[in-house]
């Protein structure tokens, strides 16, 4: 295929510029764009059911991404938890400041404080990491994370192996547009849908690249 030439591409450019004067044709000089009120109708969510069906949705879609999800009460949660990670191997755990204590009251391995934060090499050296969440997508089966107390710092998600999340039912939203009105817009926000993952040219999928290998989720009920 040949190479656009400085001819082509202005007369590119031309007809482009000529599509929005047509459009435009019919508006007043002195109007400004504030002028006029967009209305935006379209469907806040495109997922129906109740409470339960929502978060029925959210564990399959986050199962669908190749992470775990492991539904318990409060008072299962702890047991739980310490079993998650005896399964893993895991022997030592970063824990972000106000992670709840309660939860890792069955934990047996060493504890990682991120106060002060730890560097690089540290948080590779460790087996794993567990936060809290703020929002969890149904739709998408995403989690989210805004640095929020329990949660930590975003290189807390990121550079340890195994990442052991937290989230409770009354945090999953149906769909992205309620999920993103209930997060506060100047926090640090991050979106993590399944474990890291990438694939080469072949389609190979290659875990753990730019992130934790291995995604694992407890969901407690309220």
């Amino acid at each position: 295929m040949s190479a656009l030439t400085p001819a082509d591409s202005a007369d590119a450019k031309a007809a482009i510029l000529g599509r929005i004067r047509s459009a435009l044709r019919d508006v007043p000089r002195e109007e400004r764009p504030e002028d006029v009120e967009v209305t935006r109708e379209y469907a806040d969510s495109h997922v129906s059911g109740d409470a339960g069906a929502v978060v029925d949705l959210f564990v399959e879609r986050v199962e669908d991404y190749r992470a775990t999800v492991t539904r318990v009460t409060e008072a299962e949660a702890p047991a739980e938890i310490a079993r998650i990670l005896a399964d893993k191997g895991i022997q030592s755990l970063v824990v972000p400041p106000a992670f709840p204590e309660v939860l890792l009251a069955g934990y047996q391995g060493s504890r990682l404080s991120d106060d002060p934060p730890l560097t690089p090499a540290e948080l590779d050296a460790s087996d794993g990491v567990i936060t809290l969440a703020a929002r969890g997508i149904a739709l998408t089966g995403t989690i989210v994370l805004d640095a929020g107390p329990g949660q930590g710092r975003r290189a807390l998600s990121l550079v340890p192996d195994l990442h052991l999340c937290v989230v409770r039912a009354s945090q999953v939203a149906a769909d992205v547009p309620p999920a993103l009105r209930a997060l506060t817009p100047d926090r640090p926000t991050t979106f993590i849908s399944g474990p890291s993952a990438t694939s080469d040219i072949e389609l190979d999928r290659v875990e753990g690249v730019h992130g934790p290998r291995t995604l694992a989720v407890v969901l407690i009920s309220d």
